[in-house]
């Protein structure tokens, strides 16, 4: 029935499109500021081919449609096209055309592609116009088809908006306007536009819920020497909210105010745009009007280096995190056939957990909790139709976060519920290991994350096997789950690589994801620090946020080296220092059992980690 429904609206589309005389349209996902994650009002992809993931392109042309997501997604997506007449696409696989390339092979010349310019960056829409030029093809930027086609679509979101105190933020809007126009100037600008939404909320101070789980507001910023505008929905502020941004000189104008208000800038300005989240028709709005200095927002590095008060309000909420997960875990592995659990209800519970905290706010992305053959989908979510029931066997992958008066956090555990394989244990432990290798790392300043990617994928690596995805990426503070410039991964994929900075938090998620039978993710959260300087350089090192048991009834130890079982056990034995105290006596009792506190191993952990490093 929901294919058949996909199938209309597509066909409803294409009638549009003939319409319009359009005979290529691109639907991607995203907002009008290129967000990872949307509002509902923004999920038009999701509207008319029925992939629920949150990364992934349409296209769709009279005789067919294609929809193009990574790795991350290829299993679930292969589940969702069934049955809609929409092709997928892998990308970055073998024989796999891009977009682009697919276009280029199958457009003639002087069609028309057509695509909303709102939410398609500059960067992109720029990269079509060159390599597609050569067909003399018409770009029509200015269709939103679906809005005459979705006739139940969810409003426009306007949600409340807060002002971020000063005592959490650390510094002021005022510092950090001061230090965001150094660098503006430095790139030889005048002004920035400012349109990516968490670093909006960083400079203003703010914070909203126009999305799911991300605190932010839908808005703009422009700012010169001489002043500051936020473009934001009126509606959405409080009368002390206003009064905060006018006690910063800050003025406020209606949302949909952004583009008259472009093009009424005097002419030959130098203007900084970041062409990966400026929509590509706010692009075209000022190339013809502005010198356009195309460079990285400052505020994005800037944001990514956490300052003292966020760094030590975070390790605060970490270790409160990570008690409500070992709780769940022991409560989980208490009650697992004794009474009905399933993929949702094990969520429901450990939201429950997370709301105990004082400082919990929210969420920070909807709970993945996968049980067995359901955890090889690395973004899956269950729904109270569609969702597996626990039994005492086998495992379940938990992938959860809370945003906190004081930090954001990510966590990933996989749960033993009962008897598992060799082969799931083998892949368990190499995980382990990986996690292991990445936590105790030393490097020299001046590595990126790709430099350290191998640490994680190694052990992985080693039984030919790979996980589809980065290793690591940044968190926000109070803010979006998913944050750069810094990151952990092995391919590049061109353009400048952020160098690790000390203040920088990232993830450590290596996994191992077998379609059909298991999938296994472990993951932290760690903050870069500086370690010795000596004259060989700037040596650093992670300093771990995340203290939750590894589960050792999945590891096989004749699978790890001394270094990393010495590694595994000191890692273990720092979780029960300090998740314990916090705990009741009989969990209390469970995590001494569970991180073996006791082992002798511990009396050579120092001796084979100076050897290791």
């Amino acid at each position: 029935m929901e294919n058949q429904m996909i199938r209309q609206r597509l066909q409803a589309l294409r009638e549009a499109m003939r319409v319009e005389e359009i005979d290529y349209y691109m639907i991607p996902t995203a907002d009008f500021h290129n967000s990872e994650y949307v509002n509902d009002y923004f999920k038009v992809r999701e509207y008319f081919c029925g992939f629920t993931g949150s990364s992934g392109t349409l296209v769709v042309w009279q005789e067919g449609a294609g929809l193009w997501t990574d790795g991350r997604y290829f299993i679930q997506a292969e589940r969702e096209l069934e049955g809609t007449g929409v092709e997928l696409f892998r990308m970055q696989e073998e024989g796999v055309p891009t977009i682009r390339e697919f276009l280029k092979k199958n457009m003639q010349e002087g069609q028309t592609l057509g695509f909303d310019g709102r939410v398609i960056p500059a960067v992109s829409g720029k990269e079509y116009e060159k390599e597609l030029g050569d067909k003399k093809l018409q770009f029509v930027y200015e269709k939103d088809l679906a809005q005459g086609l979705w006739q139940d679509r969810p409003a426009f979101p306007a949600g409340k908006v807060t002002v971020l105190d000063e005592a959490l933020a650390g510094r002021s809007f005022e510092e950090k306007r001061r230090e965001v126009m150094e660098k503006v100037e430095k790139e030889g600008a005048e002004s920035l536009l400012l349109t990516k939404l968490d670093d909006l909320m960083w400079l203003f101070n703010i914070r909203g819920c126009d999305v799911e789980c991300n605190p932010v507001a839908i808005s703009y910023g422009y700012l010169t020497k001489e002043e500051t505008v936020l473009f934001i929905q009126k509606k959405a502020l409080e009368e002390s909210v206003c009064s905060y941004l006018d006690s910063k000189g800050i003025r406020v104008e209606e949302y949909d105010d952004i583009i008259p208000y472009l093009k009424e800038l005097p002419e030959g300005g130098k203007i900084l745009v970041d062409n990966r989240h400026c929509s590509y028709c706010l692009y075209k709005i000022l190339a013809g009007r502005q010198t356009l200095v195309e460079k990285k927002n400052p505020t994005e590095l800037l944001k990514a280096i956490k300052n003292p008060v966020e760094l030590a309000n975070m390790e605060k909420i970490f270790l409160k995190d990570s008690v409500a997960l070992t709780r769940f875990i022991y409560w989980l592995k208490q009650n697992i056939g004794k009474q009905e659990i399933t993929e949702v209800s094990a969520a429901d519970r450990l939201e429950e957990l997370r709301r105990e905290i004082p400082e919990f706010l929210d969420l920070s992305f909807p709970t993945i909790a996968g049980y067995k053959a359901n955890a090889a989908m690395m973004h899956y979510e269950a729904t109270p139709e569609d969702r597996a029931v626990l039994a005492p066997e086998g495992m379940l992958l938990v992938d959860s976060g809370g945003q906190y008066l004081g930090g954001t956090t990510d966590v990933t555990r996989t749960i033993v519920l009962g008897p598992v394989s060799d082969e799931i244990k083998m892949h368990y432990t190499a995980v382990a290991a990986g996690m292991l290798q990445m936590t105790y790392a030393r490097w020299l300043y001046g590595c990126t994350g790709r430099n350290l990617d191998i640490l994680a994928r190694q052990p992985v690596w080693n039984m030919g096997l790979d996980y589809k995805c980065g290793t690591g990426h940044g968190v926000g503070y109070i803010l979006n789950v998913h944050e750069g410039p810094q990151g952990l991964r092995w391919r590049y994929t061109g353009g400048d690589e952020t160098v690790l900075e000390a203040g920088m938090n990232v993830t450590n998620e290596p996994g191992v994801y077998i379609e059909g039978s298991h999938g296994i993710r472990i993951e932290n959260v760690m903050v870069a620090e500086n370690d010795v300087k000596n004259e060989y350089g700037q040596f650093m090192h992670f300093k771990t946020l995340t203290w939750v048991p590894i589960d050792m009834e999945a590891i096989d130890e004749k699978y790890l080296t001394e270094t990393q079982r010495a590694l595994l056990y000191g890692y273990q034995r720092e979780v029960y220092a300090r998740v314990s105290p916090f705990l009741n006596e009989e969990e209390r009792e469970w995590l001494r059992r569970e991180t073996k506190e006791d082992c002798t191993i511990l009396l050579k952990r120092e001796v084979i980690m100076q050897e290791s490093l």
